[in-house]
């Protein structure tokens, strides 16, 4: 089976049959704890991705990462646009047009996954997946769903921080727009220069 394969299965919440209550709890106790390991063991992450919309529109790139709170998403030639989080503030530049869109990054659901320390006793919920090399989790704030939600799907790998390598997420926003991010060619803890998490200001076009 493909890792395309396993990631689309992983997304979709799939019930554990006969296997006790009591298991199925201690199980996804500990892949929770497992997950807390890898995040709190990713200082940084650089990797390929290609980036899915609701409307199945497909784009690629590369991405570098840097905790808390940054990371870049550089898409790829002919693509005039720039996605990136510098902190504070998740911004979208489109420079073939002139404009960008800012938004509090922690009110996003790219807040959790770049979060210092989340809280994921409390955010935090693992998905049953069909297969066992695989670990789903779905993150959102319950307090304030209007920030959506985030489900990160994990391959368990070892030598990869917690024994889990990050294969890609679904971001869900406050509308139920789905957002599906897919990476390969992941470095886990490699050098990632601040300068990575800023950029040029677009310049408006004329009218």
């Amino acid at each position: 089976m493909s890792l395309s394969t396993i990631f689309a299965r992983a997304l979709v919440p799939v019930a554990l049959v006969a296997a006790p209550v009591a298991a199925v709890h201690a199980a996804k106790s500990s892949d929770l704890a497992l997950v807390k390991s890898h995040l709190s063991g990713v200082d940084s992450m650089t990797a390929n991705f290609v980036q899915t919309d609701s409307k199945g529109r497909s784009l690629s790139g590369t991405l570098q990462l840097k905790r808390p709170g940054r990371i870049r998403f550089q898409y790829g030639k002919g693509v005039n646009v720039l996605l990136v989080a510098d902190g504070r503030k998740l911004t979208f530049i489109d420079y073939d047009v002139g404009q960008k869109s800012s938004w509090d990054l922690n009110k996003t659901p790219l807040g959790i996954l770049l979060s210092s320390n989340p809280d994921l006793d409390r955010i935090a919920r693992i998905v049953s997946s069909e297969d066992p090399n695989v670990v789903v989790v779905r993150a959102m704030d319950p307090s304030h769903n209007e920030y959506g939600k985030l489900i990160l799907a994990f391959i368990r790998q070892g030598g990869a921080p917690g024994g889990l390598m990050l294969y890609g997420w679904t971001a869900v926003d406050a509308q139920g727009k789905q957002t599906i991010v897919k990476l390969s060619n992941q470095r886990y803890n490699a050098a990632v220069p601040s300068s990575a998490f800023t950029y040029a200001e677009p310049k408006r076009k004329a009218r």
